[in-house]
């Protein structure tokens, strides 16, 4: 009954906000919090099941936020795909409404090795950031798969398998790319704490990160810039990195501040671009990232 309330619910919602014009789909429907797992999910469901991406191109995701349409169809879904691990705080309390109302839930984060931030002002909480090591996607592909398997039948494996042999080959690329950088050159300083997952697969040095903690909410202050500031200096830093989805004037003052000409590069970490962006997809997002990693570190 509770389902069924909520299945109205959504349904009244979505005409109130200027959908009543299409046709319902009789479809299962897979509701995703960001549009990197929305990507993936996408990948895997193919055409026999719709997928509902809550998080907007260049979004973040620790504070992006939904309309009371797309909420009720989260409580109303046959499955809700979140990243977990504390990523999504500004939605957590949806999350937790559309579990109640019983709504089958995947956490991609259960289905990985988890890494603690590195940075000591974290306090050891656990990284969301599974995703920039492409081998923990695939398995979260492979926690994925049976679920999109009993929606949308025996076409998901063959989907599930073929994105899986794209995982494998974008991991042995991005190897390739990162060992023809010199060890000393292996040092990452982003605005964010993101790279902890890549950092420890592909042997990089974490020097620091702008924004202190483990989310996109916190804000610096005058001591950790000027250390980062001497961070640069000290280890002779080439290029510091800048999210595509978090301000750049912060990283592009510690660049000025520094004693030694500095870089400064983009990147796209946790979020997807739209179809004209140069991230449009995760194996895309990927692949640019490490061609701009390795571009901006090499001698």
């Amino acid at each position: 009954m509770r389902r069924t309330l909520a299945a109205l619910a959504a349904a009244a919602l979505l005409c109130l906000t200027g959908c009543a014009g299409s046709a319902a789909s009789d479809r299962p429907l897979v509701v995703v919090t960001t549009n990197i797992l929305g990507d993936v999910v996408s990948h895997l469901a193919g055409d026999d099941i719709d997928v509902m991406t809550l998080m907007r191109p260049g979004a973040d995701p620790h504070s992006f936020e939904i309309s009371a349409a797309e909420a009720a169809r989260m409580r109303s879904a046959d499955l809700l795909v979140a990243n977990g691990l504390g990523l999504e705080e500004g939605l957590q309390h949806h999350l937790d409404a559309a579990k109640a109302d019983g709504v089958s839930t995947i956490v991609a984060g259960d289905a990985v090795t988890v890494l603690p931030y590195t940075s000591t002002d974290a306090d050891g909480a656990d990284d969301p950031h599974f995703w920039t090591d492409p081998a923990q996607m695939i398995a979260v592909v492979d926690r994925l798969t049976p679920e999109l398997e009993k929606l949308g039948g025996a076409a998901v494996a063959e989907r599930s398998a073929a994105y899986r042999a794209q995982l494998e080959q974008l991991d042995a690329d991005m190897t390739a790319a990162f060992a023809a950088i010199p060890a000393e050159r292996r040092a990452l300083i982003t605005n964010h704490h993101v790279f902890g997952y890549l950092a420890a697969r592909f042997d990089f040095r974490l020097i620091g990160a702008v924004i202190p903690g483990g989310t996109t909410l916190a804000a610096p202050s005058t001591s950790d810039l000027a250390d980062l500031v001497s961070a640069i200096d000290e280890g002779k830093v080439p290029t510091i990195f800048a999210e595509s989805s978090s301000p750049d004037r912060l990283v592009r003052a510690l660049a000025e501040e520094a004693d030694r000409h500095v870089e400064v590069t983009e990147l796209f970490t946790e979020s997807l671009t739209d179809a004209s962006g140069d991230a449009p997809d995760y194996l895309t997002m990927m692949r640019v990232n490490t061609q701009r990693i390795a571009t901006g570190l090499s001698p």
